[in-house]
C-alpha cells in the first residue's frame, strides 16, 4: 500500500463544525489529521470551520424544512457535485453514494422494528407506507447499506456495529469499527480563569453537562439529581434553543440559581477546564465523544451504563468512571456524584484512570486507520 500517494477526497456532512455535535467533531478531527497528506474537500450546508489546506463547498438548502426533504436534496446535490474527480467520497450522512459510509447513530430500520411484536411490526409497516417522510428515510438507508464491492461501512462504535448487523447482516464483510479519538491536553487547566471567562462561580463544586439534545442526553434526571445535591452547581453546554424550556424546569425544581446555561460553544475546552466533573446520564448515545474528551482532561466522569452509552462498555466502573445503571433515576445519579464530591482520593484516581484510558485513543492512530481505508478503496478503483 502506497501511503505516500496524495488522494483527492470528498467529505459529506450537512453540518461541519465542532459545535454541531459528536458526529461532526469526529468528522472535523479526521479532516484536520489528514489534510496535510491529502486534498480534502468538504461539502456541507453549514460550515463553521477553517483549516489550512481544506477546500470548503457550501451546498444549497432550498428546502430547510421538512428535514426529510432537505436530507433528500443534500443526498442528490452532493451526488451531482462529487460524481467525478474524486478518488474517494466519504459520507457521514444518509446518502446512496459514497465509497465510505460512516454511521454514528442507530440505523433507522433497527429503531423502527427491532424488539417489536409481529402486530406492532405490522403497524409500523403501515405507518411507513403511508408516510413520505418515513419512506424516504427507509429508502435512503437501504441504498446507503447496499453491499457494493467498492463500498465500506464504518461504525463509530461497537454498539453501532452490532445494530448494523442486526438490520443489515449482508454488510458483514464490508463493515469495520473506527471509534472517535481525542487530543490529550498538554497544559494544566486554568480553572479559575476559565470560570471567569465563562461567567461561572468560582468557589463552588461544578458539574458539567454537554449535549445538544437535552432530553435524550439526560438533563431532566440530572436537574432532579441536583435537587438532592445541595451546593453543587451545573454548567450546561449545548443547543441554545432548549434553554428556555429547561430553565423553567430548573425553576420548578428550585435549582435555577445553581444551573448555568452556556449555550453552544465552538470550543468546549474552556468548559472542561472549568469543571470538577462531567455527568453524562444519556438515555441514547452510540459512543459519547464528550465522555472521552472529559477523560482526556482528567475529569472524573459519571456516565450511563453500556445499554445507554457505547463508551461505557470500554470503561471499568470505579477505575475510569462511575457507571449509572439507570440514568433515568435521579437518586442513582446523585449517589455517584456524591461519591466523587465526598471522596477526594476516588476523584483523583478516576481522573488519572480516565486520562490513561484516553491516552490510548489518540486521533493520529484513528486517522491512520481511516487513511488505510481511503488508500485501499482508491487502489480498488484503479484496478
Amino acid at each position: 500500500m502506497n501511503r505516500d500517494r496524495r488522494l483527492r477526497i470528498a467529505i459529506l456532512n450537512r453540518h461541519f463544525g465542532a459545535r454541531f455535535g459528536g458526529a461532526e467533531r469526529y468528522s472535523v478531527a479526521l479532516v484536520e489529521q489528514l489534510a496535510a497528506r491529502h486534498e480534502i474537500h468538504v461539502f456541507a450546508q453549514e460550515i463553521e470551520h477553517d483549516f489550512p489546506g481544506v477546500s470548503y463547498h457550501r451546498v444549497s438548502r432550498p428546502f430547510p424544512k421538512p428535514r426529510w426533504v432537505n436530507q433528500l436534496w443534500f443526498a442528490g446535490r452532493t451526488w451531482w457535485l462529487t460524481r467525478q474527480g474524486f478518488d474517494v467520497v466519504h459520507s457521514h450522512e444518509n446518502t446512496w453514494h459514497g465509497q465510505i459510509q460512516t454511521v454514528h447513530v442507530r440505523p433507522f430500520r433497527v429503531g423502527v422494528f427491532h424488539g417489536r411484536s409481529p402486530f406492532r411490526r405490522a403497524l409500523k409497516w403501515l405507518n411507513i407506507l403511508t408516510s413520505p417522510r418515513l419512506i424516504v428515510y427507509w429508502l435512503l438507508e437501504a441504498a446507503r447499506f447496499w453491499p457494493l464491492p467498492d463500498r465500506r461501512i464504518v461504525a463509530s462504535s461497537e454498539s453501532v456495529r452490532d445494530e448494523l448487523l442486526t438490520g443489515y447482516p449482508q454488510i458483514a464483510g464490508l463493515l469495520s469499527v473506527i471509534p472517535p479519538g481525542v487530543h490529550l491536553p498538554v497544559a494544566a487547566p486554568d480553572r479559575a480563569g476559565q470560570r471567569r471567562r465563562l461567567g461561572l462561580p468560582q468557589d463552588v463544586p461544578l458539574a458539567l453537562f454537554i449535549g445538544n439534545d437535552y432530553e435524550k442526553k439526560g438533563l431532566p434526571a440530572l436537574l432532579a439529581a441536583l435537587g438532592i445535591l445541595s451546593g453543587l452547581h451545573l454548567a450546561v453546554v449545548g443547543n441554545g434553543a432548549h434553554i428556555p424550556a429547561f430553565r423553567k424546569r430548573a425553576e420548578s425544581l428550585g435549582v435555577a440559581d445553581r444551573v448555568h446555561f452556556l449555550g453552544s460553544l465552538s470550543d468546549v475546552t474552556p468548559a472542561y477546564e472549568a469543571a470538577d466533573l462531567l455527568v453524562h446520564p444519556t438515555t441514547e448515545d452510540t459512543y459519547a465523544m464528550v465522555v472521552l474528551e472529559a477523560l482526556a482532561h482528567g475529569l472524573p466522569v459519571v456516565v450511563s451504563a453500556p445499554a445507554y452509552c457505547g463508551i461505557a462498555a470500554d470503561l471499568k466502573d470505579g477505575r475510569e468512571a462511575l457507571i449509572v445503571a439507570d440514568p433515568r433515576d435521579p437518586a442513582q445519579i446523585a449517589a455517584c456524584v456524591r461519591r466523587i464530591l465526598d471522596d477526594a482520593p476516588l476523584a483523583a484516581a478516576l481522573g488519572a484512570g480516565g486520562r490513561n484510558f484516553a491516552a490510548g485513543c489518540g486521533w493520529d492512530a484513528i486517522a491512520a486507520r481511516q487513511e488505510a481505508l481511503y488508500l485501499m478503496l482508491a487502489a480498488v478503483a484503479r484496478a
